[in-house]
């Protein structure tokens, strides 16, 4: 079933302008990385509040600079939001000399860099600012895991954590956000031509089937499911006493 994005519109409004009130921030912050999902946090958080600031964040990624920069820019200007530009290509190879001096860092571990300097760049600008950070992950990457621990996972709120890629894509559309940020394929820019589907060895289709209507081919279902165990780390609380 299709959702009433309209409604979706003013809820998700309602709900960012009551958690500024309750508390106390002055506005928001997010990472504005030319994709679909920072596109629609951005775009909600605009239209509910005056002071939102986007802050695009390349990294070593020719796709950082190049296509995701341009669309970031496409939606910051179409929705009038302010923007800025932190390039963190000098500070992560600085990271990676000093720490991979000492530890040989996995390509994972050096893949995953990079979005936690964003948490920290976003936070940065937040305390400073008072200001809330705002998530941009969605659900179908929540499900399977398919985000930074303490990266991109890091926010104060995130407006569209119960939405699938398929209805992103469908209130994107409703907002009538620029026709490249729907129609390029998903990438977290971690490393030069990588894509979330070919990361995860499959589709954000197969995903969505099965969150939403519980079906799929058995090989898929199995490996969505086994993603989703391996990553409930993410998804909770650190242990403690």
């Amino acid at each position: 079933m299709i959702r009433n994005y309209q409604e979706e519109l003013d809820r998700r409004v309602t709900f960012i302008r009551d958690l500024l009130a309750h508390s106390g921030a002055q506005g928001i912050v997010y990472g504005n990385s030319g994709g679909k999902d920072s596109a629609l946090v951005g775009i909600l958080c605009r239209k509910a509040c005056d002071h939102v600031l986007g802050v695009m964040m390349p990294c070593q990624s020719s796709r950082n600079f190049g296509e995701d920069m341009e669309d970031g820019r496409k939606v910051a200007e179409q929705f009038d939001i302010p923007t800025i530009t932190v390039d963190l290509t000098e500070g992560k190879e600085f990271f990676c000399s000093q720490v991979g001096g000492k530890v040989a860092l996995s390509d994972a571990a050096k893949a995953n860099i990079a979005p936690r300097m964003r948490m920290i760049t976003l936070y940065a600008i937040a305390q400073s600012k008072n200001y809330l950070v705002a998530g941009t992950g969605n659900r179908s990457e929540a499900y399977v895991g398919y985000f930074t621990k303490w990266g991109d996972g890091g926010h104060d709120f995130n407006p569209i954590a119960d939405l699938t890629v398929k209805e992103v894509y469908e209130f994107l559309r409703f907002l009538n956000a620029p026709e490249n940020i729907i129609t390029k394929a998903p990438s977290a820019g971690l490393f030069e031509g990588q894509t979330d589907e070919k990361e995860m060895g499959i589709t954000y289709e197969q995903i969505d089937r099965y969150l939403l209507e519980g079906e799929g081919e058995p090989e898929a279902i199995s490996k969505i499911e086994a993603m989703h165990q391996k990553s409930q780390h993410k998804r909770q609380p650190p242990a403690h006493l």
